[in-house]
């Protein structure tokens, strides 16, 4: 365990958790490019494993951030990197939530929230990206990753049968 990993995690994680418009998976672009391109504790590919494991577990999608800290400083690692993730995002949340009720009918309000909503489709539309950049290196990737992305948003299909069909690809040998 090196402290200076462990002090870096923190500093790192904790400025971060308070852009989490939208959840840890909207800033999976960012923290990619933190701990691989930045700081390079980890490959891409690990990257996208710890990825695939945080959302295959059930928990919340914060998970990814538990994961990295692990593969960086283990146990004492998983902890600070998961409460710096959590911490200053959820004091910011809860006074942030205090002033939004206060003003809750003021009109700058509404144009608040008509702004937030594209911004988080975005950030988790950058995320798909990146992790179908570092994901898929054949056409069948490409296509499969397309095919899933039409059929989520044009089917009521449940999400774990398209998991499932990624899963018998890469088992048999395909991906």
């Amino acid at each position: 365990m090196n402290l200076d990993d462990l002090w870096s995690l923190a500093v790192h994680f904790a400025s971060i958790s308070l852009l989490a418009f939208g959840g840890v998976g909207a800033l999976t672009p960012e923290i990619y490019r933190m701990v691989v391109d930045q700081q390079q504790w980890m490959s891409g590919r690990v990257f996208v494993d710890l990825f695939a494991i945080a959302q295959g577990a059930p928990g919340p999608n914060v998970l990814i951030i538990t994961l990295i800290g692990w593969w960086v400083a283990g146990i004492p690692g998983a902890v600070v990197a998961t409460l710096a993730m959590s911490l200053p995002g959820s004091v910011l949340t809860y006074y942030v939530s205090r002033l939004w009720q206060r003003f809750r009918h003021h009109p700058l309000r509404k144009r608040i929230q008509l702004a937030i909503a594209p911004l988080t489709v975005g950030l988790v539309s950058c995320t798909a990206w990146v992790l179908i950049r570092l994901a898929d290196h054949h056409l069948i990737g490409y296509g499969l990753s397309a095919a899933s992305a039409l059929i989520a948003l044009r089917t009521r299909l449940n999400p774990l049968w398209l998991l499932a069909t990624g899963a018998c690809l890469g088992a048999s040998g395909l991906l």
